[in-house]
């Protein structure tokens, strides 16, 4: 497996460790009440498990196993996959502490900006590696 979809996976089960922590946060206080406001953890964990895990684990996943060249097998140049492991977690990790805050919606839009370059810089890596053997 390549370093990178190593990078990309385990980051992926770093965000569902702390996304389902959020989840039993709130699962706990519905069962016994004692805190009101851990339900404003709703929106982190949902993010956390969304695009922190369930896409950051598929991003890792398509990199490790899209189809290479041939001659000699290579992924060709992985600038973008790096640039998309960077852009995604950082966009994400904007979301989480601008929703956990209570920062304005300008941070969650530019987070959300940030998740969608890290998209088409992912999408820019992949595009080529998806071609027949024939070519």
């Amino acid at each position: 497996m390549p370093r990178l979809s190593i990078w990309f996976v385990r980051t992926a089960l770093v965000n569902l460790t702390i996304g389902f922590s959020f989840g039993a946060l709130m699962l706990s206080n519905k069962g016994t009440p004692f805190d009101a406001r851990l339900w404003r953890l709703r929106p982190a964990h949902m993010e956390l498990l969304l695009v922190g895990w369930l896409i950051q684990l598929a991003m890792g996943v398509a990199f490790w196993i899209a189809p290479r060249w041939w001659e000699p097998p290579r992924r060709g140049n992985v600038t973008g996959a790096y640039a998309a492991f960077g852009l995604l977690n950082v966009g994400l990790w904007i979301i989480v502490l601008s929703t956990l805050f209570g920062l304005s919606d300008s941070w969650r839009f530019a987070g959300r900006m940030i998740e969608a370059a890290a998209a088409a810089a992912f999408l820019l890596h992949l595009w080529p590696r998806i071609v027949g053997r024939e070519g």
